[in-house]
């Protein structure tokens, strides 16, 4: 009965310490830029965008992201309205855009939030 205990607070611990942590500084960020009316076009094919993804980690969630990805058919309505060629793309709510892999500081810069 012990060795059961122990074994399943073993597993309890290791699955703990494999969850990612929630940065604090890089949620707000993402909400700010999420509120200041920035969207994140992308493609699950884009390596860019991954990268893009993991600058964020776990804060990606608060990021106002459109996926474009044809999944099999057209791209997105969405992203074809918008007249999305190349991704990444970030727009901005002046309907400025910046293309291809960004910086979280060139990011904050242009829509007006702090790292």
């Amino acid at each position: 009965m012990k060795k059961l205990i122990f074994i399943i607070v073993a597993i309890s611990l290791l699955v703990l310490a494999g969850c990612s942590k929630s940065d604090p500084i890089k949620d707000e960020f993402a909400k700010c830029i999420s509120d200041k009316g920035v969207k994140f076009f992308g493609s699950f094919q884009c390596s860019h965008c991954t990268n893009q993804k993991k600058l964020f980690g776990d804060s990606m969630k608060y990021v106002a992201y459109i996926e474009c990805g044809p999944l099999g058919g057209p791209q997105n309505q969405v992203c074809v309205d918008a007249k999305i060629v190349s991704y990444p793309t970030w727009e901005f709510a002046d309907g400025s855009r910046l293309v291809g892999e960004r910086t979280l500081e060139e990011l904050g810069e242009k829509a007006g939030c702090t790292l």
